[in-house]
């Protein structure tokens, strides 16, 4: 295959994966032939192969665009992906576990910081992207002129404006929040664990996505319950048929799931199956915690909507942070617990008391100059790009046999390697050297995802990156 015809190949995926959306202008003839490595003369070629396949079509003084056609061939081929989570459904009967997963992320994460490697494990977003010198002045100008805080200031829900620039968020997208029910907490883990606190107890079981996660997990480890793990669709998400199986013959305490740009798969849930999600819950007064951490992240042209936008009884236990999008260091997060903020406040202020006032008025401050949206654009231009070089780069690197997932945002993408491959070694061979991974057995608390592997887009694209992508290849290759 001649390498302009290899170049239009990989960009009709990216296409019919939803990488490009219709209407969406592709990359500039001069960027391809930087991130690809070859000659304008080669992207030129490449790119008339794609209008003549009526992929692309081009516009006289502003470049190339995806044509609608080709976006909606994409759609329509997104309901045959394969499912990229474990076994089938009919194959294994869900049973509920007891969750231990803890051991194996803690080891993962100490290891990416040790060996100062490639962090293509890392579940953080790269920092560099975010505002935090704008933000640090913000907070430093409040220290200067407030010598003392008093402790009352602190105390649950939060601080106020901060509140209420979170709720006017929310409202100019459609999400009718009463800003009364917002609680301000240490991050969206603290929301999350505390929300599970307030509708289960020790001993409960807990609806997952399988594969999910490994955040919620945890919640669910820490509070001695136990998991049950629902199939999940690579688009549509969790497997609301399956769920209501379960529901129908097990005792259900809650569900938890990422509707939006799931860790690891990063789909959007349709709003269709969002709404049914909820009336199925809701019809059997089963509270559900929403996982929202990466609901700014988005690739099409506007948020999606949330769980919450379909809630009338107050069973969904919203939860979200500013740490995947502005600023992982001050570690600001929120709940909107429905029927049950009584609860959560009162579990906040005994489990952590406050959440410090600084950072909640810095924070606040940066919302009110209104940065916010136009830092946001940058970041999703870039996640959306390197989204589109990392999967062409997996599909020209690893062998046959290998699938991915076809994220719709945030920054990680789920890679099913063929099935002889073991995440672990792989893990342990790359780390050697001075490469990360994410094995997919930190998403389950079942054996189903070995051959499994989570990788991280958020940093900047350089050649180490495309060197560190192809030797893993090549360790994959030979593991298979």
């Amino acid at each position: 295959m001649k390498l302009y015809e290899k170049l239009a190949d990989d960009m009709t995926e990216a296409v019919r994966r939803g990488v490009f959306a219709a209407g969406e202008r592709i990359l500039s003839v001069r960027q391809a032939s930087q991130q690809h490595g070859v000659s304008i003369k080669t992207v030129l070629r490449a790119y008339a192969l794609l209008e003549s396949r009526g992929v692309v079509e081009s516009r006289p003084q502003s470049g190339y665009f995806v044509r609608d056609t080709a976006a909606r061939a994409a759609r329509a081929a997104a309901l045959d992906e394969p499912r990229l989570s474990g076994k089938p459904a009919a194959e294994t009967a869900p049973v509920a576990a007891e969750v231990d997963v803890s051991r194996l992320v803690l080891s993962t994460l100490r290891s990416i910081r040790a060996h100062d490697a490639v962090p293509l494990g890392s579940p953080y977003p790269d920092p560099s992207l975010f505002p935090w010198r704008r933000i640090n002045q913000y907070a430093n100008a409040i220290a200067r002129r407030s010598a003392s805080w008093n402790l009352i200031d602190d105390l649950p829900p939060g601080n106020p404006e901060l509140i209420r620039q979170i709720a006017r968020r929310y409202a100019e997208n459609g999400v009718p929040v009463d800003p009364g029910e917002i609680i301000i907490t240490l991050g969206a883990t603290e929301a999350i664990n505390l929300s599970l606190q307030a509708v289960a107890k020790p001993g409960d079981t807990v609806a997952v996505e399988s594969p999910t996660y490994y955040a919620m997990l945890h919640a669910i480890e820490r509070l001695g319950m136990r998991a049950i793990e629902v199939a999940t669709h690579p688009a549509h998400g969790i497997d609301i048929e399956a769920l209501a199986q379960i529901i129908a013959t097990q005792t259900i305490a809650a569900c938890m799931v990422m509707p939006n740009f799931q860790n690891p798969l990063g789909f959007q849930m349709p709003d269709a199956r969002k709404r049914q999600l909820v009336d199925l819950l809701a019809a059997h007064e089963i509270p559900v915690i929403e996982n929202d951490v990466y609901q700014e992240l988005y690739f099409g042209d506007a948020r999606p909507s949330t769980l919450k936008n379909f809630d009338t009884k107050g069973l969904v236990l919203h939860c979200a942070s500013f740490s995947k999008s502005l600023t992982a260091s001050y570690r600001i997060g929120w709940a909107m617990p429905g029927r049950y903020r009584a609860q959560v406040e009162k579990l906040k202020f005994l489990n952590t008391l406050t959440t410090p006032s600084v950072p909640q008025v810095a924070v606040a401050d940066y919302l009110k100059q209104g940065g916010y949206d136009r830092h946001l654009r940058h970041v999703r231009k870039v996640y959306r790009q390197q989204a589109s070089i990392m999967t062409a780069m997996v599909r020209r690197f690893f062998p046959v046999g290998t699938r991915m997932s076809a994220p719709q945002g945030g920054y990680v993408l789920w890679v099913e390697l063929p099935e002889r491959v073991d995440s672990m070694r792989l893990y342990q061979a790359a780390l050697a050297r001075g490469i990360t991974v994410g094995p997919g057995m930190m998403f389950s608390t079942r054996d189903d995802f070995r051959h499994f592997i989570r990788l991280n887009y958020s940093y900047p694209w350089t050649a180490q990156t495309e060197a560190a992508l192809k030797t893993l290849g090549e360790l994959v290759a030979r593991m298979a």
